[in-house]
């Protein structure tokens, strides 16, 4: 019969059935599932026919609601050393001036760029976006993190957001390569401390996706030119929020490896479709492809023989990623390397580990920045929170 189900109640029944059938996972609400559906039909669209909307750039200070915006200044030459010195001039990047967003704790009466007050912690946030979309500014999607953590972190007043350099590639003009986006990671850390007064140890150096490649690039850079004439010492505290930490191929073809098995759990496509290989094609830039697979700076949770990396000297750091997101095998290479180097723990006190891995079972792809993947936003934040307060 094909009109068994077209009487009520059983017709109410097959059609929740049906519907329920279509989530990725047995734990996800119908919304939730829909919503999933929905940012991945976006993202597909996206990266057929451009942007869905003008996003804020470096070029300028964009207003807006809450814009904090201040202009940070290039990094002084002699504070461009080693191997970044050597990238930025087979690349042809520089360093130049770029904008800043500051976001303030809500009832917390301090002016814009004002001096740190005693006791006082400060975020520098680097934003997703696969580097070539997205911004620094409160109205992007990514300011969800940066507003979470203002107003979870008790130690926290405030936050800097940073408005790096996107890269672009052909159709698009050729621009911004790595390692622009580096240079003015820095920039905006050399800002913190020489012109704002804020001590190293008091930063809390925090990325989600590629901003989290980032955060941990000038990380390993202020490590390993640690003692360079007046380069700031490395950060007090790292985060790393769902980072894109292996811009290679080396976690796409893992057996019933998360970018197979997650690809239904996630908006974002598998890291083996095509979709990812313009955001890395212009990031690597002149560098080429083989950067993506054994660079340390750009592929630190490669698993690419020829890899050379360890993260000895690497500050307390908090990592998050989603149990349901196709990054999550590199996430946990990720992981494990720094287990192994740092010690697992909450590094506050002599010969404890520094790493803290939080990973919630049923997030997708940089949850935190949509308020309604609860309780996986609020519990995460709250993780975040607790962990930074032990050492203040």
């Amino acid at each position: 019969m094909t009109d068994q189900f077209n009487k009520q109640p059983l017709r109410t029944l097959f059609l929740t059935y049906q519907a329920l059938s279509l989530r990725p996972r047995n734990s996800w609400d119908l919304k939730r599932a829909v919503l999933v559906n929905v940012i991945r039909h976006l993202f597909e669209v996206q990266s057929h026919a451009g942007p869905l909307r003008i996003s804020p750039d470096h070029r300028e200070i964009t207003p807006g609601e809450g814009a904090n915006g201040i202009w940070i200044s290039p990094v002084p030459e002699k504070l461009i050393v080693g191997k970044l010195d050597q990238w930025a001039e087979f690349a042809g990047v520089s360093s130049i001036r770029i904008p800043g967003y500051w976001m303030h704790k809500s009832g917390i009466d301090l002016q814009v760029a004002s001096a740190p007050q005693p006791g006082e912690k400060v975020i520098l946030a680097f934003h997703g976006g696969a580097y070539i979309r997205l911004s620094a500014h409160p109205s992007d999607p990514t300011a969800e993190i940066a507003r979470g953590l203002v107003k979870t972190v008790d130690s926290v007043q405030r936050v800097l957001s940073v408005e790096y350099r996107l890269s672009s590639s052909k159709p698009y003009p050729v621009a911004n390569p790595f390692p622009a986006a580096l240079l003015d990671a820095l920039a905006s850390y050399v800002y913190l401390v020489d012109v704002i007064g804020f001590s190293p140890s008091d930063i809390i150096v925090e990325g989600d996706s590629a901003g989290g490649n980032l955060a941990h690039a000038l990380t390993r850079y202020l490590i390993e030119y640690k003692g360079t004439p007046g380069l700031p010492a490395p950060p007090g505290t790292l985060i790393l929020l769902s980072p894109w930490i292996d811009l290679g191929q080396s976690h796409n073809h893992i057996p019933n490896g998360s970018a197979s098995t997650c690809a239904v759990s996630d908006y974002l496509k598998s890291p083996a479709h095509s979709s990812f290989v313009y955001p890395v094609v212009s990031f690597v830039g002149p560098h080429g492809l083989e950067a993506a697979e054994i660079n340390p700076y750009i592929s630190p949770a490669s698993l690419n023989p020829a890899l050379v990396v360890d993260f000895k000297n690497f500050p307390r750091t908090f990592i998050v990623a989603g149990g349901a997101e196709v990054l999550l095998d590199s996430i946990r290479t990720l992981r494990d390397r720094m287990f192994k180097d740092l010690g697992e723990g909450n590094g506050v006190s002599d010969g404890e580990g520094r790493v803290r891995y939080f990973e919630a079972v049923d997030g997708f792809h940089d949850f935190l920045i949509f308020p309604w993947h609860q309780p996986e936003v609020r519990n995460t934040l709250h993780a975040i929170a607790e962990w930074v307060s032990l050492n203040d």
